[in-house]
């Protein structure tokens, strides 16, 4: 019975390829089948469904109740399969990469409509990282849906032609070749859209394959392809279109050309489902979801990070976020190199009246990191396994006459290297560096054996010998291509190189071109990916500002992640879905022209922890804030309602101290211009809100934690604390009068108001207990920092060396205010930071690609 049972449901299975779930029960009826029958199987295909929906990876945010027809691949699969044999041949491992793929895209499919329902037009956008493996992915879904019944595939592959060629190349491989006979291609390798005469011969009903066509973003292109799909729309009734917008938050948003023109392509399917891929959703989530336009309404699903993926976080570090232990966060790998202020107008034009005739200057630093590539390209040659290409971007204006100025210098750069292989003080610097670098990185936290120098130098020959130097831009000839064999290169470009390609064995990059967006600045980051079997060798040189600006933007992106996994868990739909995006004082989220439909978002501190972790460092700025904190202690000590001394634990608390003198504090207090989530006029007007309207934060306990071995700080008689150590995150050239300590408040530190032992309290019974004895009442923490604050040793030896000396002229003073939640509706304070970019000269993206003729 059970057989009869299960070769019943392989039935409905294969009707369902033909029809929708609600149809293949008619279709079941038909056939005589009971209603006892029907009904077990109509619950077998619901556990399937509701298997899918329940994955914990990904995460998505559904509109309404979707039907999740799709319950994954069948034995009959054809384009499903081969990726898979393909993936094991590149020795993808079966668990958990080839699993993740396969769930992950398998929930991105059973998102899609049936492809037998009548009419559809489906919007959906998928979340990645950068360099993580999104083609795969879509590749993946692309092929699913294929097996299902969608016919026709068009992938928005970018703005250049490079990225549009690898993307044709890619799909060719995964999905053509392995089955020649199942698929027609309107596009090539290198041929954008050309309309074809006869759309009868691939959607009339005769042709059975499916059809892939892989375009640029360009106007001229869509355009064609718009107007030859009007032309074929007798043939088109019955052609389920899958629309992949690679790079999604590229072009499709806010722009005159390209967004009317993807529209305009759906209107001519009218069986459509648009999906979106992107790692930097930033434009994308700005759209209006109510305006006829591209914002993801249907679903918005959020891949997790793959293992051995290198992000920004992994590189760079991030602060901590509200709810999170500082301890638990290091700083990053030691891999960022800093490029001085004063090598950028070397090799970047400082404005654009430079940029004709500009000749670039081979600075130390940029000659470093050329020879440093070579040495681990050789060093890789002697590991002998992982991708065989080795590539070093060199990343300096999106100006292509600039890039092209540097191919003269770096050849004889390279020429002259090659000549002084045998020169004693040229090898002596070369161990220096490699010997250096070795040791700030180690070999063995990444699983790797470090590379000797003498076996490294017999590579070293080949390396300089077959080591071509490139200009990929959109007016150069040159382009990588690592179709033909082992490339060594170092590739100099802008904008063709800063989105989606792929730069294969990317082991160093040297980036000081300034950008003022954060979606823009994290496509840039070419370095993201995966590192196998050299994951100890990649190096980023750039300025100190662009590593903290790519610092915040790690903090940004986790933030903006965590909300989309929140509204994934709150049932919420995509048209209520609305991240918040925190600002910084010298990036916007996005093109202004993307940001046209954004709002100012409301601010409340409820529930929050705010700390100060940027200090100048200059004795007048400090001197201000010790008189700030001594006169709000000397204020306490007198309105305090009871004091509570620790001192041989080097802590003070002040209970019930009005709020007044925690706004005078505030108010003369200075915070460090780049902490625009410490704006005291903004957390003045929350509080002075919140006594007013609720009779919350009327009160406060005012706290001092210092540590019992340090030096004595005085606050105010009788009132003594040891200094802390908080040494500054190190930089290769420190700014002058700056400092960014990272981590200021521990989590103990947040429950210092609290009774008993709190050390082993987690974050949430903080929080728990918070609302419970002090729901009205706000702590703010006051910490005496050591001005000189040598680092402390680490038993984590990376971590040891990304901290410096404070060394500020006088000793520091950093505030911790912990906000508690509020019990009804918080108040919300408002405020609009927009970027002073005066004094930068920024190069936007350049999109007069989007307009041009196509060649």
């Amino acid at each position: 019975m059970a057989d009869e049972f299960d070769g019943m449901y392989e039935t409905f299975k294969a009707i369902l390829d033909k029809f929708s779930p609600a149809e293949s029960v008619k279709r079941l009826e038909q056939f005589g089948i009971g209603p006892d029958i029907i009904e077990q199987i109509r619950e077998r295909h619901v556990r399937q469904t509701i298997r899918i929906k329940e994955l914990e990876e990904p995460r998505a945010v559904v509109l309404g109740n979707r039907d999740t027809w799709y319950t994954g691949p069948q034995p009959k699969d054809k384009c499903w399969p081969a990726i898979v044999d393909l993936l094991r041949k590149d020795d993808w491992p079966q668990d958990p990469a080839i699993k993740n793929l396969d769930d992950s895209s398998t929930r991105i499919v059973s998102l899609l409509n049936h492809p037998k329902e009548q009419a559809f037009s489906t919007r959906g956008l998928v979340v990645g990282y950068v360099q993580s493996g999104k083609t795969t992915n879509f590749t993946s879904v692309m092929a699913k849906a294929a097996d299902r019944g969608y016919k026709l595939f068009i992938v928005l592959a970018g703005i250049h032609n490079g990225l549009r060629r690898q993307t044709q190349a890619r799909l060719v491989q995964q999905l053509v070749e392995p089955n020649p006979t199942m698929w027609s291609q309107l596009t090539g390798l290198d041929k954008d859209f050309t309309p074809q005469e006869n759309p009868a011969s691939y959607f009339g009903k005769n042709n059975r394959t499916h059809v892939l066509c892989v375009v640029k973003k360009n106007a001229t292109v869509l355009r064609k392809l718009a107007e030859w799909l009007a032309k074929a729309s007798d043939y088109l009734e019955d052609c389920p279109a899958l629309i992949i917008d690679d790079e999604a938050d590229q072009a499709t948003v806010a722009t005159n050309s390209i967004n009317p023109l993807i529209l305009r392509i759906m209107g001519n399917l009218p069986r459509s489902a648009y999906v979106g891929y992107t790692a930097s959703p930033f434009a994308n989530l700005l759209i209006d979801p109510s305006a006829e336009d591209l914002y993801p309404q249907d679903f918005i699903v959020n891949l997790p990070k793959p293992e051995g993926h290198f992000g920004t976080e992994v590189l760079f570090g991030r602060y901590a976020l509200d709810d999170e232990d500082p301890e638990q966060l290091d700083d990053g790998y030691d891999m960022i190199r800093s490029v001085p202020e004063d090598d950028v107008a070397c090799v970047r034009p400082a404005t654009r009246a430079d940029v004709d005739g500009f000749e670039p200057v081979i600075t130390d630093t940029l000659r470093k990191a050329v020879e440093y590539f070579w040495l681990a390209t050789a060093a890789r040659r002697v590991r002998a396994t992982g991708n065989p290409h080795s590539t070093m971007l060199i990343h300096t204006s999106v100006n292509t006459s600039v890039h092209n100025s540097f191919k003269r210098p770096l050849e004889h750069l390279r020429n002259r290297s090659a000549q002084s292989l045998t020169d004693a003080a040229f090898l002596s610097r070369l161990r220096s560096t490699w010997e250096e670098e070795t040791d700030r990185v180690p070999a063995e936290s990444f699983g790797e054996t470090k590379v000797p120098f003498d076996q490294l130098l017999t590579e070293l020959p080949g390396v300089l010998d077959n080591c071509r130097v490139i200009m990929d831009n959109s007016s150069s000839e040159d382009r990588l291509d690592y179709e033909n064999g082992p490339v060594v290169a170092i590739a100099v470009g802008g904008n063709t190189l800063s989105r989606g390609l792929t730069l294969e064995g990317l082991s160093v990059s040297y980036f000081v071109r300034a950008v003022s967006a954060y979606d823009t600045l994290l496509q840039m980051g070419r370095w993201f990916g995966f590192r196998n079997s050299y994951a100890d060798l990649p190096r980023i040189w750039m300025t100190d500002e662009l590593a903290e600006w790519f610092r915040h933007l790690a903090t940004v992106e986790t933030e903006m992640r965590r909300d989309i996994d929140v509204y994934m868990t709150e049932d919420e739909t995509p048209r209520t879905f609305a991240v918040r995006l925190r600002t910084h004082p010298a990036l916007r989220v996005t093109a202004a022209a993307k940001m046209k439909d954004a709002v100012t978002a409301a601010s409340s501190y409820g529930g929050k922890r705010v700390q100060t972790h940027y200090f100048h460092t200059s004795e007048d700025w400090l001197s201000r804030n010790i008189n700030a904190a001594r006169n709000l202690v000397k204020a306490a000590t007198t309105n305090a309602v009871r004091t509570e001394a620790r001192p041989t634990e080097g802590r003070y608390v002040f209970r019930y101290v009005p709020h007044s003198f925690v706004v005078d504090f505030l108010s003369s207090y200075k915070f460090h211009e780049k902490s625009p989530e410490n704006d005291p006029d903004l957390i003045i007007k929350y509080i002075q809100k919140r006594v007013t309207t609720s009779g919350s934060l009327g009160r406060w306990n005012i706290a001092i934690v210092g540590n019992p071995k340090g030096g004595a700080f005085v606050f105010a008689p009788g009132v003594a604390v040891g200094r802390n150590i908080r040494a500054r995150l190190k930089v290769d050239t420190p700014l002058d009068d700056f400092a960014d300590i990272k981590t200021l408040m521990s989590r103990r530190d947040a429950a210092v108001d609290l009774p008993g032992d709190t050390s082993k309290l987690t974050e949430q019974a903080i929080a728990g207990q918070r609302r419970e004895l002090l729901p009205d009442i706000g702590l703010l923490v006051l910490y005496p920092i050591d001005k000189v604050s040598e680092p402390i040793p680490s038993s984590n030896p990376r971590k040891k060396l990304l901290r410096a000396p404070l060394n500020a002229e006088e000793h520091v003073i950093g505030v911790g205010l912990v906000f508690p939640e509020p019990r009804g509706e918080d108040s919300e304070v408002h405020n609009y930071i927009s970027a002073d970019l005066s004094n930068v000269l920024i190069e936007e993206e350049d999109f007069s690609l989007l307009d041009s003729e196509d060649e």
